[in-house]
C-alpha cells in the first residue's frame, strides 16, 4: 500500500506503535508503583504477625549452609536439621545466661560508683570548662540526681527483674511474647528442614523465559548477603571479645560491658571503635586517675581495630 514510499510509511507505523506503547508503558509503571506501596503498606500492617516468620526465615537462611555441610558428611538431612538447631538453641540460651548475669552486675558496680563519678565531675571537669572553654554550667544538685538513679535501681530489682516486670504488666503481651517464643523455633525447624525444597518450589514458580536471569541473580545476592551476615556477626563477636578482654584484663570495673557496646555497634563502620575509645578512656581516668590507662584503652582498641583489618574481615 505504501507503494515507493515503503520507507516512510514504515517509519510512520513505527512512530504510531511507539505512541500507542508508551502511554502502555507509562500505565504499567504506575500499576507495579501503586502495587509496590499497597505490599508495603500491608506489609506494615501486618508487621505484628510477620515479625515471627521473618525471624524464623533468616534463622533459617543462616543456618542452612552448616546444614547442607553436615547433610554432605553423611548425615540425614533431618538429622543434620536437629543437629544444628540444638546448637543454636543452646547458644542462644547460654548468652543471656551467662551475659546477662555478669552485665547486670556491672550496671550495679556503675550505680554504686555512681557518687565517685559524680564527685570527680564536680571537681574537675566543671572547673575545667569554665576556666578553659569559659562554659559555665549551672548549679545541680548532685545527690539529688544520685539517689534518684540508686532508687531507681533497687526498686527495678536488675535487669532481667525489669524486663520481666515490663513483659508482664499486660496480659496480651505476655500471651503475643510467649507465642512468639514457641512459634519461632518451631517454624525455624521445619523452614530450616525444608529450606531446598522451599527453594526448589519457588524457582519452579519462576517463568521459563526468565528464570536463567533471575537464579543467576538471586545466586549472586545469596553469596554476598550470606556472607555479609555471617561474617558481620563473627566481627562484632570478636570485636566484643577482644575489647572485652582487654578491658577486662586493665581491670577496668566496666570492661565487661563497655567492650560488649563497642563490639556490638560495630556493624556502624568507626561507631563502635569511637564509642568505645570515648565511654572505656572517661571510665578509665575516673576509676585511675591517670594517664597510663587512658593509653592502655587505646592499645587495648588499637588492637581490636588491627586484627579486624587483617584476621576478621
Amino acid at each position: 500500500m505504501c507503494g515507493s514510499g515503503a520507507a516512510t510509511c514504515f517509519a510512520t507505523r513505527q512512530t504510531l506503535d511507539n505512541e500507542r506503547r508508551q502511554p502502555m508503558n507509562e500505565s504499567r509503571q504506575w500499576f507495579y508503583l501503586v502495587a509496590l506501596a499497597a505490599g508495603g503498606y500491608l506489609l506494615y500492617l501486618l508487621a505484628p504477625v510477620l515479625t515471627p516468620f521473618v525471624t524464623a526465615a533468616l534463622l533459617a537462611y543462616l543456618g542452612d549452609p552448616l546444614v547442607d555441610w553436615l547433610e554432605g558428611h553423611g548425615l540425614s538431612r533431618t538429622l543434620a536439621v536437629v543437629t544444628v538447631f540444638v546448637l543454636l538453641l543452646l547458644l542462644l540460651a547460654a548468652l543471656p545466661l551467662l551475659l546477662l548475669p555478669a552485665l547486670e552486675a556491672q550496671v550495679g558496680k556503675l550505680v554504686e560508683a555512681l557518687p565517685r563519678y559524680l564527685d570527680w565531675i564536680q571537681l574537675h571537669v566543671v572547673p575545667w570548662l569554665g576556666a578553659t572553654l569559659g562554659i559555665d554550667l549551672p548549679s545541680l544538685d548532685w545527690n539529688t540526681f544520685e539517689q534518684a538513679i540508686q532508687t531507681h535501681w533497687r526498686k527495678a530489682g536488675g535487669v532481667a527483674a525489669s524486663l520481666v516486670q515490663t513483659v508482664s504488666q499486660s496480659g496480651m503481651a505476655l500471651m503475643g511474647w510467649l507465642a512468639n517464643l514457641v512459634l519461632i523455633p518451631v517454624v525455624a525447624f521445619y523452614l530450616l528442614r525444608d529450606w531446598d525444597i522451599l527453594m526448589a518450589n519457588i524457582r519452579g514458580l519462576l517463568p521459563r523465559r526468565l528464570e536463567p536471569t533471575v537464579v543467576a541473580l538471586a545466586r549472586e545476592s545469596d553469596e554476598v548477603l550470606g556472607a555479609f551476615l555471617r561474617g558481620q556477626l563473627m566481627v562484632m563477636l570478636s570485636l566484643a571479645t577482644v575489647y572485652s578482654l582487654g578491658l577486662m584484663w586493665l581491670g577496668l570495673d566496666l570492661g565487661l560491658l563497655l567492650g560488649s557496646l563497642a563490639g556490638l555497634v560495630s556493624f556502624v563502620p568507626y561507631l563502635g571503635f569511637i564509642l568505645g575509645i570515648v565511654l572505656a578512656g572517661v571510665a578509665a581516668v575516673m576509676q585511675f586517675h591517670d594517664v597510663i590507662h587512658l593509653v592502655y584503652v587505646l592499645i587495648v582498641f588499637a588492637v581490636g581495630q588491627t586484627l579486624e583489618s587483617v584476621l576478621f574481615t
